[in-house]
């Protein structure tokens, strides 16, 4: 490459905080998805998860009245950290081309399902007990595969009978809580400290793309845009799970 690939992903972290503060999802799914198209995939990990636990840990306790505890502590928590740890100790085994392949099916199969429900405009329906808990173990082996969780731990709630300032300050508290997690564990293997320099200075623009999208928060059709986002994420995708073939 003619620029070092860490410029191209300080571009997209602007990109996807700026989306986050528009639609309220995907900071680090946006950013690895595109990052992953230039870098290894456990590369960007170990500087995006840092990074996301100062907006996560920022936004989780502003909001922290609306945390459904029963639901984070008796369903969430116990699975996703399970999984997550899972996901940590699998990843190595798995490989970089396998994992870019993996991540490329979820990120198709996430920005699929959410243009169908925009375009049909499909309400979700609660799943049974027994999957929603499957669910979320599996969202937490995707958390710790990509930290990317979000996709099926939503689709794992649907239907929930949570408000939307319940179910936003719950998940925060669970970016939060599994990203701090697996801070220190790349803290224990030897991967955080020597990239603590790269994370501090792209923490400015996290500032900078949550200004930005508040600015365009009132400005933008939300619908049409995050149409434009999903339809990003399918061609992100599909160029990920090629390049996986390749």
């Amino acid at each position: 490459m003619l620029i070092d690939p860490w410029l191209w992903i300080a571009l997209f972290i602007l990109i996807a905080y700026t989306i986050e503060a528009i639609t309220g999802f995907g900071s680090i799914v946006i950013a690895l998805s595109l990052g992953a198209l230039l870098l290894p995939i456990p590369d960007l990990m170990h500087v995006l998860v840092p990074l996301n636990i100062c907006m996560s840990g920022f936004l989780a306790w502003r909001h922290r009245r609306h945390i459904h505890a029963p639901t984070l502590l008796r369903l969430i928590l116990p699975l996703m950290l399970a999984g997550t740890l899972l996901g940590y100790v699998l990843r190595p085994w798995l490989g970089d081309n396998l994992l870019m392949l993996m991540f490329g099916l979820l990120v198709l199969w996430f920005a699929a399902r959410e243009l169908w429900r925009l375009a049909r405009n499909h309400l979700s329906v609660r799943h049974p007990g027994w999957l929603s808990r499957g669910l979320t173990l599996g969202a937490g082996l995707t958390h710790g595969l990509f930290a990317s969780g979000g996709p099926l731990l939503v689709y794992a709630l649907a239907g929930t009978t949570l408000d939307k300032s319940q179910l936003r300050a719950t998940l925060l508290t669970v970016w939060f809580t599994l990203n701090a997690s697996l801070t220190a564990l790349f803290l224990f293997d030897g991967h955080l400290l020597p990239n603590l320099p790269r994370i501090a200075s792209l923490l400015p623009l996290l500032v900078i793309g949550v200004l930005l999208g508040e600015f365009l928060h009132h400005r933008l059709n939300e619908q049409r845009f995050r149409q434009l986002v999903y339809s990003l994420l399918v061609v992100t995708g599909g160029l990920l799970v090629v390049k996986a073939g390749l």
